[in-house]
């Protein structure tokens, strides 16, 4: 039986806890009660945490400076497909890496792991010039391509093959008695089985999509083909300074989602990585 916590104990703790998130969660208060504030109030000092007044047209005026619902659009669609083709190339590939044996199999995967250490800006200039030439800048298959088979995918890769490597090669001997291929019994056994890694997979490769910045600001020049980050930037007065209280009401309408999605899947997602053996 496990010995349980003093009251004493438990409401250090739980102090300590508290203490603990604030760090966490006064940025995102005051992000979102910011956005109903006159700008005069925004940086006031010490910050207010409740406004004394609201104004809520900056909300209204979110969507009357920019394209905000066909942006928002883009960023949603866009993460989706992102989502599902690295699900689709990183759990073939981790299966591949896991499963298959074929000459350099463990050489050619420290290769790949190696894109892991290359950051986005060394590659950004030879990537556009590559789509230049392909007559897709200004269009949104740059932030399709590079995420499927860029880094994102490679992490992503990782965390399929540790998943695959630790099912029991039995279930694998049982199918080809069965008269399963390969394919089939990736299909059929290893991917039903993986629901918990392909969880993980799917929910940090939505976010690094829905937050992806550098890579739009360099292919995108058109506001109705922006993505939300790049169209964060566009809220500007005429001398081109930041309308701050309008920018924050739309970073609150921006980070939505992601709470939704973080608050929802945070179980799945702690339980994929477990099985993945990346728990601490």
């Amino acid at each position: 039986m496990k010995a349980e916590l003093s009251p004493r104990l438990k409401t250090l703790l739980y102090g300590l806890m508290c203490v603990l998130l604030i760090p966490f969660v006064f940025p995102t208060w005051w992000m979102v009660t910011s956005s109903v504030k006159p700008i005069s109030d925004i940086f006031a000092f010490p910050p207010r945490l409740i406004p004394q007044s609201y104004d809520w047209t900056t909300y209204s005026k979110v969507f009357e400076l920019q394209p905000f619902v066909k942006q928002y659009w883009n960023s949603a669609y866009i993460a989706a497909v992102v989502t599902v083709g690295t699900m689709v190339v990183s759990s073939m590939a981790g299966y591949a890496f896991a499963r298959i044996k074929f000459p350099f199999a463990n050489a050619i995967f420290m290769i790949v792991l190696l894109g892991l250490l290359i950051p986005s800006e060394v590659t950004i200039v030879p990537l556009f010039q590559m789509f230049l030439k392909a007559g897709m800048v200004n269009t949104h298959w740059p932030l399709i391509l590079v995420p499927i088979f860029g880094a994102p995918s490679v992490f992503a890769t990782f965390v399929m093959r540790q998943f695959f490597v630790t099912l029991p090669a039995e279930l694998e001997e049982a199918a080809r008695v069965d008269g399963l291929g390969r394919f089939k019994i990736f299909q059929k056994i290893a991917l039903p089985l993986a629901r918990p890694a392909l969880a993980s997979v799917a929910i940090f490769t939505f976010l690094h999509s829905w937050n992806l910045f550098l890579e739009p600001i360099v292919f995108l020049s058109s506001a109705d083909k922006f993505t939300l980050p790049q169209a964060l930037t566009q809220y500007t007065d005429a001398y081109g300074g930041p309308m701050w209280n309008i920018q924050l009401a739309a970073a609150t309408l921006t980070a939505l989602p992601v709470l939704i999605v973080f608050i929802i899947a945070q179980k799945q997602f702690v339980e994929g990585l477990a099985h993945t053996g990346l728990k601490g």
